[in-house]
């Protein structure tokens, strides 16, 4: 969507929501809508794995004048691969604790074995801008080690910030091993729901991108444009 105006908000100051109790999560999710709605957006994107399994429905019964957008893990294209192996969910502890995800696995867990792997902490390397080299490499092969003599079918991506260290867990894993993040599919569903409200851009132009964060430290507003490589 290449012609939309983008309004991005990150809430580093409050990072990470995984590892906060529902309610935070919920209360903070609340503010972020709120923070978004005075540039009078039309769609949200909750581009959170996290606050998407917590807060979700809470956001969709209180904003009902807007399309409201979550993302959960890439459980389904991972299926449907066909690969042999175990298929690991990387997310952050609240992630994989949420009923959301547990009526997810269920769907797909007599197909093939689902290992759920929390990361607490990753997030907080990936904030710190901390995206390859030995630091992050060692993280991920203690979380991987117990399951790279076996056969892994694909590694799915449950946090949204994850995708940014791709590189350098390609370095743990077997090259054959292939990632998942559900991050083109929840582009889709934005750009359906907003066809489907007749709110999809039609203007000529290339849209615009604007950024804020909760923790206005140029530092981390300079580290959002280059991992959004704006």
């Amino acid at each position: 969507m290449p012609k939309e105006d983008f309004v991005y908000f990150g809430d580093s100051r409050n990072a990470p929501y995984g590892t906060k109790n529902v309610e935070e999560v919920i209360q903070l999710s609340f503010n972020a809508i709120d923070f978004l709605l005075k540039y009078e957006v039309k769609a949200v994107v909750v581009a959170c794995n996290t606050a998407t399994s917590a807060a979700i429905e809470q956001l969709r019964q209180k904003y009902i004048d807007i399309p409201i957008i979550g993302i959960e893990p890439a459980l389904k294209p991972a299926v449907e691969l066909n690969k042999q192996g175990k298929l690991i969910i990387m997310a952050t502890p609240m992630t994989l604790a949420e009923n959301k995800f547990h009526s997810l696995m269920k769907t797909y867990e007599k197909e093939i074995e689902i290992v759920p792997l929390p990361c607490a902490g990753l997030v907080e390397l990936i904030e710190g801008g901390i995206l390859e080299g030995q630091q992050v490499e060692e993280y991920l092969k203690n979380k991987l080690e117990p399951y790279l003599d076996s056969s892994i079918a694909a590694v799915v991506l449950g946090c949204t910030h994850y995708p940014f260290i791709s590189s350098s867990l390609m370095k743990v894993l077997n090259k054959e091993t292939t990632i998942i993040d559900g991050s083109r599919g929840t582009a889709k569903q934005l750009k359906r729901q907003l066809k489907e409200n007749g709110l999809l851009c039609e203007k000529k132009h290339k849209g615009t991108v604007e950024i804020y964060n909760s923790s206005n430290k140029e530092k981390v507003l300079e580290l959002s444009y280059k991992l959004l490589n704006i």
